[in-house]
């Protein structure tokens, strides 16, 4: 499966924005995406995952309640709506897939990945 992410750009503070991930080659019900993000001088950290029967969604501490991760498998597409942003929130963010991730909120788990997109919250 190739993953294409975009939707990224510059927000105020409180502000939102939705990034999507677009899924070519394989059906995106076929897997179970994550969003991950990364800062400057910093590791990927997960955000957000949506498993591949779309039955459950998992979520970092910090965006719990600001951010939704959703999909529309009739368009191959998953989706993550940010709202109430943060300047913390900052960070290129990554759509990664895998078939079945053993720790859905670490990196090496997911064999698929997009190019970045990236989002800047400004105070």
């Amino acid at each position: 499966v190739q993953l294409q992410a975009s939707g990224g750009g510059l927000v105020q503070a409180g502000g939102s924005l939705r990034l999507s991930c677009a899924a070519s080659g394989r059906t995106v019900s076929d897997y179970a995406v994550a969003w991950f993000r990364q800062a400057p001088g910093k590791e990927h950290e997960f955000v957000a995952a949506i498993s591949w029967s779309g039955d459950s969604t998992y979520y970092e501490d910090s965006v719990k309640g600001r951010f939704t991760i959703s999909r529309d498998s009739a368009k191959n597409m998953v989706y993550l709506q940010m709202n109430v942003l943060k300047p913390e929130d900052t960070a290129v963010y990554y759509c990664a897939a895998d078939e079945r991730p053993g720790r859905v909120g670490v990196p090496h788990e997911y064999d698929y990945w997009g190019q970045g997109t990236l989002v800047t919250v400004s105070s």
